[in-house]
């Protein structure tokens, strides 16, 4: 119960980061409804429980790629581009309703299946998530010595908080969603864009100076 616990807490603290996966939620889940937004946040889960699987059955060796000055730059060009390429989509595919001031009704302009690997992408091409995946694994379960029961209570703690705390704030966005005029939906694509824009821009900029450092 208390490896439980520890992984609720390991969770909340994750969830209330403020990252592109955030945006990504909400403007989703705005725009297009809740099934919409369920889909980018399962592509997320499927994304962090495959790096849990990865890290914990490999992670001596995915901790000497991690280190790896290649791996860095490769990953976090290609998060960077990523990152870019669903903002400038974001801020260049505009519904024609918001532009009239209509508030449009829901209407689901992704497959799922786009709207899946859209989630899955973010998260997997974010480095922070290896990362945070490899340290959590070292720092926490190999150091503290946990057995395989251990391990999986605490990461089940982890990735069932991480899929709570998902769903309600796809909820949440998706209760909003009338409680807001045309601009404001408007205002959030831009704002959902140019952030994800942003983060790409970061991203590239945090990884050239690592480097070069």
């Amino acid at each position: 119960m208390d490896m439980l616990l520890s992984g609720i807490k390991v969770g909340l603290i994750l969830s209330f980061m403020i990252g592109p996966i955030f945006f990504a939620l909400v403007q989703t889940s705005v725009e297009e409804g809740f099934r919409a937004g369920a889909m980018v946040a399962l592509g997320i889960w499927v994304s962090d429980t495959s790096f849990v699987l990865a890290v914990y059955y490999g992670v001596s060796y995915l901790a000497e790629i991690v280190k790896a000055p290649s791996f860095s730059l490769i990953l976090g060009i290609a998060g960077s581009i990523l990152l870019a390429c669903f903002g400038l989509v974001t801020l260049l595919t505009i519904p024609k309703g918001l532009l009239t001031g209509v508030l449009p009704e829901y209407k689901r302009s992704s497959s799922y299946l786009s709207l899946f690997i859209k989630g899955f992408l973010i998260n997997t091409i974010n480095p922070f998530t290896v990362f945070f995946w490899t340290s959590l694994m070292g720092t926490v379960v190999v150091k503290d010595g946990f057995d395989g029961q251990q391990a999986s209570w605490f990461f089940g703690g982890v990735l069932g908080t991480i899929v709570v705390t998902d769903l309600l704030k796809v909820i949440l966005a998706k209760k909003i969603r009338y409680s807001l005029r045309p601009v404001h939906l408007l205002w959030l694509r831009r704002i959902s864009g140019g952030a994800l824009i942003v983060f790409g821009v970061v991203l590239l900029f945090r990884v050239l100076f690592l480097l070069q450092g």
